[in-house]
């Protein structure tokens, strides 16, 4: 990963250093294992990590799993995957589960200074005493019980003598607070949840902005960077740092998440789309999850350097999805190896080129890098060509194939269009040509002009293949302004996804492997699916919509 540039935080790290707050700099990403990554957990990660590195400091990856109701082992394996592939390869990794016992010791801390009391008001009449935004909230009618009460009570919450809900551990702090989040909130619930490596060994868990400040300050975590949802917590967080009594106190810092166009990375919403099958799993080449981009054919630089474009600061702002394209396309052109698929083929017959004879044309692997070379590829008597590129009744300026028209076939000769033949139904079968042999590689002689140019696959030496062909997910760009009315599924593209069955790739794509990544010539950049034989995914189309701005 290279180095991250300047930004807001780094200003205050260098001050930091400067000032001697800090000697070395202690970064984490925690993410909680219910789900997998996705492009946002990208630049959480590239921030974190690139952090560190900067000032050649540590990275923790710790799995925030206090919540056991959705977590799982296959979340957590496919996190520390996601981070490698991204060469965020951590120095430490933890769990939040590992700090329970701690979580737990600091709690009846809080309890015996009086700063935490166990309520018997429900989920509903917590909503209803926690007041507005413009009102005060009221004190919970058990907010004062003592503290040898709110010991035992906490001791029987732990001991399992109490039903989910009946009661929650809170911190006592304000509940006149403009902030809402300072107005006593809940640390510790009761969850009778089979936990995914704790087993059922604990019955009560801490909440999220209890326990994360205890794991940053136990890691010793001096800059705990996280996105701009989490700014009203921040005094919840300092809260409890102060409270607790931590020597080392890490300090909070956020910015504004990554927004981009056409694209949902809500973990529950991308969560129903997989459960309800409306794609093919978490690694569906449409999802914006890190391990379907990547069985899409992106790449960790490609996205790196996304995430690096679009920026860090604390402005909310909806990144283009072109940009994201714009990168693996400018990558791709520069590192792709070249070969000829033939989407729609269409079989024509070069009438008089010899029954039998084969010939190999050498073509450039990638005219952007001598160094890759050239690859044969067999002509003979009858090829296939894209439907695409063959008109009966021709638009104006049609400079393919077409009755008594002539073309380039790509790297090899021109040939002339004779004759079609069609099937009892009317469908073109067969186009007989003839070539000019004497315009191998070179021009005619006789100085007329051949303004078209196609691709062309052999009969005899192909590979069949299925393509699929990807689209944005939704015909909108922005989802956070559709109407209030509807709902996020109502906006499915249903053309995100076009398969094409018969497709004829050149023969030396036998050998490619799972995940090896081509420009398929004028059709776009392709790689190999990992899940399915013989089937290609679309990455990006060879036309770029994305304009870099000028420097």
């Amino acid at each position: 990963m290279a180095e991250m540039a300047s930004n807001f935080i780094h200003d205050i790290i260098d001050s930091d250093l400067a000032e001697g707050k800090v000697t070395k700099i202690h970064t984490r990403f925690p993410p909680e294992p219910n789900g997998y990554l996705h492009i946002g957990s990208a630049k959480a990660i590239y921030i974190n990590y690139g952090t560190a590195k900067k000032y050649g400091g540590e990275f923790n990856l710790r799995y925030d799993d206090t919540n056991p109701a959705r977590e799982d082992d296959e979340y957590v394996k496919s996190i520390e995957e996601d981070l490698k592939w991204l060469g965020a390869n951590p120095d430490h990794i933890f769990y939040g589960s590992d700090y329970f016992d701690k979580c737990y010791e600091y709690a009846v801390k809080l309890i015996r200074d009086g700063k935490a009391y166990v309520c018997d008001l429900s989920a509903d009449e917590m909503r209803e005493y926690r007041g507005t935004l413009t009102e005060p909230g009221k004190e919970s009618p058990y907010r004062n019980r003592s503290v040898e009460e709110n010991l035992e009570l906490f001791e029987k919450m732990k001991n399992g003598e109490f039903e989910d809900g009946a009661c929650t551990l809170r911190a006592k702090i304000d509940m006149a607070s403009p902030n809402m989040n300072m107005r006593d909130p809940a640390i510790y619930r009761i969850s009778r949840q089979t936990h995914h490596r704790q087993g059922n060994k604990y019955i009560i868990y801490p909440l999220y902005d209890f326990a994360h400040p205890i794991q940053d300050a136990l890691e010793g975590i001096t800059h705990s960077l996280c996105s701009l949802e989490f700014e009203n917590h921040r005094p919840l967080y300092d809260w409890v740092v102060d409270n607790i009594g931590f020597e080392k106190k890490p300090h909070q810092y956020e910015f504004a998440r990554l927004n981009v166009t056409g694209v949902v990375m809500s973990k529950r919403y991308l969560r129903e789309l997989v459960e309800t099958k409306r794609v093919d799993g978490w690694d569906d080449p449409r999802m914006p999850t890190l391990c379907g981009l990547r069985r899409r054919g992106y790449t960790a630089a490609s996205i790196l350097d996304f995430v690096s474009r679009a920026g860090v600061s604390k402005a909310y702002s909806v990144v283009d999805y072109a940009l994201l394209e714009h990168c693996i396309r400018e990558e791709l052109n520069l590192t792709a190896q070249r070969r000829i698929a033939v989407f729609e083929p269409i079989k024509i017959t070069i009438t008089n080129y010899p029954e039998g004879q084969t010939e190999y044309f050498d073509l450039p692997c990638n005219p952007n890098d001598e160094s890759a070379g050239t690859r044969k590829v067999a002509f003979t008597r009858e090829l296939y060509i894209d439907k695409s590129d063959f008109a009966e009744v021709p638009p104006p300026k049609f400079f393919r194939l077409k009755p008594d028209g002539e073309v380039r076939l790509m790297g090899a000769y021109i040939i002339k269009c004779n004759e079609i033949i069609k099937d009892e139904n009317g469908e073109i079968k067969e186009i007989l040509c003839t070539c000019d042999l004497e315009t191998k590689n070179n021009n005619p002689i006789d100085g007329r002009k051949i303004k078209g140019t196609i691709h062309w696959v052999s009969c005899e030496h192909c590979v069949d293949a299925e393509l699929r062909l990807y689209d944005k997910m939704f015909t909108v760009d922005n989802l956070i302004d559709i109407p209030e009315d509807s709902y996020y599924l109502d906006f499915l593209n249903p053309d995100s996804l076009k398969v094409i069955k018969h497709a004829k790739l050149e023969k030396s794509l036998e050998s490619a492997q799972d995940g090896d990544k081509f420009q398929f010539v004028r059709m776009g950049y392709f790689c190999k699916d990992t899940k399915n034989e013989n089937c290609y995914n679309r990455i990006v189309t060879l036309k770029d919509s994305f304009k870099p701005q000028q420097k």
